[in-house]
């Protein structure tokens, strides 16, 4: 069965579009998901940030305190660069064995992956190329910062902020087999949906051996 890759910046509705995508019947890889679990108390991920920054980014209740990491990283490139030098190489190594898992169940796979389009408009890896197709969430980027206020408590300049460090949207549409647009409500995206499944279930995948 096929192999898509899904995308979009923060704010965009990705999630939601997924999780409209797996009650279609495909079974979902979230990167986003992989990271929380990497960063739960005693795992690897969580040790080491926790020797970079110090108590001072938990929780009391132990956990990371991941807007308070975000304050740190999303205003200091160089920052960004050590923490994403700490994530990426777990979240790469545990998404290969969750896909791997997954394509077993002969179903449909969705990878969820936030960062496929890098800052500079390129693909974060030569693997990402493999996929039978990659669907991207489109929205204005005044769209994304109005969700992020609304429904997660950002401020603006920290959504701004925030969106500055990840690829622009235009970077985004030029990797797109298909385009979901999300600029508007939830009940929008029915037809696209319907439109987007029927896309995915004509796929062939370029890999049979996988």
């Amino acid at each position: 069965m096929a192999e898509v890759a899904i995308t979009g910046g923060i704010g965009s509705g990705k999630t939601t579009v997924a999780t409209l995508l797996v009650a279609e019947g495909a079974v979902l890889v979230d990167a986003d998901q992989i990271v929380k679990d990497l960063q739960k108390p005693g795992g690897k991920v969580f040790v080491e940030i926790v020797q970079k920054y110090g108590r001072r980014i938990l929780l009391e209740d132990g956990n990371l305190d991941r807007q308070k990491i975000a304050e740190i990283v999303f205003n200091d490139q160089e920052e960004l660069l050590e923490l994403n030098a700490i994530v990426h190489p777990a979240v790469g190594e545990e998404m290969g064995k969750q896909r791997k898992e997954a394509i077993k169940s002969g179903k449909i796979v969705l990878v969820d992956i936030p960062l496929m389009v890098t800052l500079d408009g390129k693909l974060g890896r030569d693997e990402y190329e493999l996929f039978d197709g990659i669907i991207v969430v489109d929205c204005k980027i005044e769209v994304a910062i109005s969700r992020l206020v609304s429904y997660r408590d950002f401020s603006e300049k920290d959504a701004e902020a925030r969106i500055g460090t990840q690829a622009t949207p235009e970077q985004r549409r030029k990797y797109a087999d298909f385009i979901i647009d999300n600029n508007g409500p939830e009940e929008d995206l029915s037809q696209q949906i319907e439109a987007c499944w029927k896309w995915m279930r004509s796929l062939s995948t370029k890999d049979p051996d996988r």
